[in-house]
């Protein structure tokens, strides 16, 4: 693109002229400061083409000091710099910008704290070409999992710090100043200053150079290729490594804490067979010559850094003696996802974040494809389904958002990372290869990233590729499923020996909607993959469906689907309680993992809402779940089988702990006993990993405060392990009982100083009987989470977690006036999808009072014999 092109294109404050210079130089002189501020984007004056930075971490102190050189070009007419910076201190003396041996020094050097921005004012205009700006800055090491950060491990020990960057979306800004859009790509050449020498530094590229002076050494790092600043890394602590090669000689390593190294086996081999996989699948190798990925013990998740992927730990280490089956299949798609990402996101970027979907529901997507690919066993596409209706739920709400979301503030970005971007995102793509056909779809992908490789690309992009591959209507077809909300709900019926199909959108407040898809329709006889919609089928088909679902007629997608359906029919009242419970009855031989696995969930649901809508059939209801799952729980057993499938491994888990919530008093005295066997030998063979949650569960549901000793000891557990993915199932189990007293011990556990701050928000799903506790601590809490937790993606769990599960409307008017009083900007979205979700939850609890003969079912179900 040409300079002229440039100018045209920025918004029209930044606008200049080009055809005088002195109009052009009256024009930028009248732009003051104060007008950079309240802008989405960063002004177009100059363009970043390489990094050259310095950082210099004090694990001590936990600050950090740096400097950087931005090798850029000036491409219009200005007196001005403006990029982003946050929370750095910016030495304005050590500010210089040099352009053909004439070195500017500004006049005003300005930190917008609100806009995230640097303002550098010059004297003079600034002569058009390239140039190189300096800058210095300072820091803190902070705790917030953002930026450059500290997060904290054992050695021997004593508690040390080890330096974490993480960027993403938007907080590059915080560890040096820089153009911190996904659209400013350039390259990094980065040194690391007064490293302690017996620790490993690890950045995006290999090591060039290392010095080592006495105790400390300077670690400079290879260029990197072009690439967005939110995926630039840096790693310095005390590591293990295991290391493997691709067949092209790409070095892998997996990084973990010291003793920890066997657990990374697992990972690295899955990563060096993705690495492979997706080399064929997209045409284009690795473009990188090492790939390393590190476990951190104090970390969001997993972020895709280009040759440095980061993850918790849980994400990244299997222990083959303590780790569950679930577990290792969620570090195979967590290393798939992550991988995924280094062609779709990093060799080819969003142009903004309204164009996210396109990195997270592919890099979604496809991670499916390739653990499929690995694992056959694992059922993955059937597991799909799982996420799609993660997908539903969310946008079923009038407070969802299409996938291609406007952003206008950086805020903004953090609320977009959900299930609309990942799981909607995931499946209206695996509808659309399903209808152009697999080799069509990957032909066209193929050449759609070699067309943008270390570029940019908007979703229009993506949409022309598939079009000229396939000669099919893409962007017609797909525009209505990215850029409007919402989904449609298909009613169908039976008329004339016809079927008839009718959509209207899908709403779980029963509300009506106008938009309007073009949906796919599949007419089976055997299995088909559901698409991204609901389906309503008129009494006389629902009936011969169930019966199918009985007699085993339908494949697992179909019976998920109906299943799912139907909830979401009920929950939106269009669709009585009575008869969602009536098919349920249909399932009782169910045992397909994913299946299983939703209706254990559904009938979570349906608990909690008749807690508070017809208290005095709970136990009747309880007991019919509990005959529900029996027969699946006899089939499994409380033994591991020689030779069974890892699905049935995970199955087992799931259904002991339904029992166990639903008060199965044969399962609990059976968990006591295993528990108290395991309480004298961690490794006796009567508790192995896979229903070790469903374990603590049971023993979690006879304790109170007058009965403690359940809770004070997995509480010694907890204490004991260093084994993360134990810790963070103890804390998924603690809150499952019924009293509220010992509910709030739980929830202030999870503020303490034990528990590290990614893992708080897994220990938030509290029993029913808790909801009440768990909302007024929220309040009486909110300043400390609040800060603790404020701009990131954690703190939406809190709200999704406590307030969505609540179910009054005096509660909707509570929660709305707290938040009112208590405004925090990155969580307005979430905070009005929690209101809405308690607003469908009292409005169904109101219609389940008033189903006349929902005694009588409910009656006949709970005393049928299976």
């Amino acid at each position: 693109m040409d300079k002229s092109s440039k100018v045209n294109n920025l918004s029209p404050i930044f606008n200049m002229e080009s055809s005088s210079t002195s109009k052009s130089s009256a024009l930028v002189h009248m732009v003051e400061m104060e007008q950079f501020k309240g802008h989405p984007r960063l002004p177009k004056f100059a363009v970043p083409k390489r990094y050259d930075i310095t950082l210099k971490p004090d694990l001590t102190a936990c600050s950090f000091g740096g400097s950087v050189a931005v090798h850029l070009d000036i491409v219009s007419d200005t007196r001005f710099i403006v990029l982003n910076a946050a929370d750095l201190s910016v030495d304005a003396a050590s500010v210089s910008f040099a352009s053909s041996k004439v070195l500017f020094k500004p006049w005003k050097v300005e930190t917008f704290e609100e806009d995230e921005i640097l303002v550098l004012e010059f004297g003079e205009t600034l002569p058009i070409g390239s140039g190189v700006l300096g800058i210095g800055f300072e820091g803190i090491l902070n705790d917030k999992m953002k930026g450059f950060y500290r997060s904290t491990y054992e050695h021997n020990g004593e508690k040390k710090n080890m330096a974490v960057t993480q960027f993403a979306p938007v907080d590059a800004r915080r560890c040096f100043p820089c153009w911190d859009e996904p659209a400013w790509k350039a390259t990094f050449k980065i040194r690391l200053d007064d490293v302690p020498s017996e620790l490993v530094a690890l950045s995006n590229m290999p090591i060039v150079e290392e010095k080592v002076d006495g105790h400390l050494k300077t670690v400079s790092f290879q260029e990197s290729p072009i690439m967005s600043t939110y995926l630039a890394a840096v790693v310095v602590g005390l590591f293990d490594y295991v290391e493997d090669h691709t067949s092209d000689g790409v070095k892998v390593r997996v990084y973990c804490q010291v003793g920890k190294a066997n657990q990374g086996k697992f990972a690295l081999d899955v990563a060096v067979k993705t690495l492979e996989f997706y080399k064929d699948y997209f045409a284009v190798p690795y473009s990188l010559p090492k790939l390393d990925m590190v476990a951190i013990p104090d970390f969001p998740g997993a972020m895709e850094n280009y040759g440095l992927v980061t993850y918790q730990e849980t994400a990244l280490l299997f222990d083959e003696q303590h780790s569950a089956a679930a577990n290792k299949q969620w570090v195979a798609t967590a290393v798939a996802h992550e991988l995924a990402h280094q062609w779709f996101g990093n060799l080819v970027t969003m142009e903004w974040w309204t164009h996210l979907w396109l990195n997270e529901g592919f890099a979604t997507w496809v991670s499916y494809l390739a653990t499929d690919s690995l694992f056959p066993e694992w059922k993955m596409w059937t597991k799909f389904l799982d996420g799609i209706t993660r997908g539903l739920k969310l946008d079923g709400l009038e407070g969802s958002h299409p996938i291609e979301v406007e952003i206008n503030h950086a805020a903004e970005v953090v609320e977009i990372f959900d299930a609309i971007s990942y799981r909607k995102g995931a499946s209206v793509i695996r509808m659309l290869q399903n209808y152009l056909g697999a080799e069509c779809f990957q032909r066209s992908l193929a050449a759609y990233i070699k067309k943008h490789a270390s570029s940019n690309a908007k979703t229009e992009d993506l949409w022309a590729a598939l079009q000229e591959g396939s000669g099919e209507p893409v962007n017609k077809l797909m525009n209505s499923w990215t850029q409007q909300k919402g989904y449609p709900v298909i009613s169908v019926k039976v008329k004339d020996q016809k079927l008839e199909f009718e959509q209207t959108q899908f709403y779980s407040s029963g509300s009506q909607g106008d938009g309007q898809w073009i949906v796919p329709i599949t007419l089976c006889c055997g299995s088909y993959d559901i698409g991204f919609y609901r389906v309503k089928y008129e009494q006389e088909l629902s009936a011969a469906l169930r019966n199918a679902i009985e007699k085993k007629h339908l494949s697992a997608t179909d019976r998920f689907g109906i299943l799912d359906d139907s909830f979401a029919l009920s929950m939106a009242r269009q669709q009585s309680f009575a008869s969602l419970l009536t098919l349920l009855g249909a399932y009782r031989e169910e045992l397909d993992c994913t299946v299983l696995s939703n209706l254990i969930a559904i009938s979570y649901k349906l608990a909690t809402i008749a807690a508070d809508a017809v208290p005095e059939l709970l136990d009747l209801i309880n007991q019919f779940f509990i005959g529900l799952f029996q027969c699946s729980a006899e089939k499994l057993g409380w033994e591991p089988k020689p030779g069974e499938s890892q699905l049935d491994a995970m199955l087992r888990g799931d259904i002991l702990t339904a029992l166990a919530v639903f008060g199965h008093g044969l399962t609990i005295d059976e968990a006591s006993r295993r528990f108290h066997a395991f309480l004298h030998d961690r490794n006796t063979p009567l508790l192995p990993p896979d229903i070790r949650k469903a374990v603590y569960v049971a023993v979690m549901q006879r304790v109170s405060m007058s009965n403690r000793s359940g809770y004070e000891s997995l509480l010694r557990v907890y204490r004991e392990t260093d084994l993360r993915e134990e810790k963070t199932r103890i804390l998924r189990s603690v809150a499952s009982c019924p009293d509220p007293n010992i509910i709030l011990e739980v929830l202030n556990f999870l503020l303490s100083s034990e528990v590290r701050s990614q893992d708080a928000v897994v220990g938030l799903s509290v029993s029913s009987k808790g909801q009440e506790t768990a909302w007024t601590w929220l309040k009486d809490n909110w300043e400390h989470i609040s800060k603790t937790w404020g701009s990131g993606y954690l703190i939406r769990s809190f709200l999704s977690a406590i307030v969505s599960p609540l179910a009054s409307f005096e509660k909707v008017n509570e929660v709305d006036e707290f938040f009112k009083s208590h405004p925090n900007p990155s969580i307005m979205r979430t905070l009005k999808q929690s209101i809405e979700q308690v607003q469908i939850n009292a409005k169904w609890v109101q219609s389940v009072q008033s189903e006349k003969h929902l005694a009588d079912v409910v009656t006949e179900l709970a005393h049928r014999k299976y």
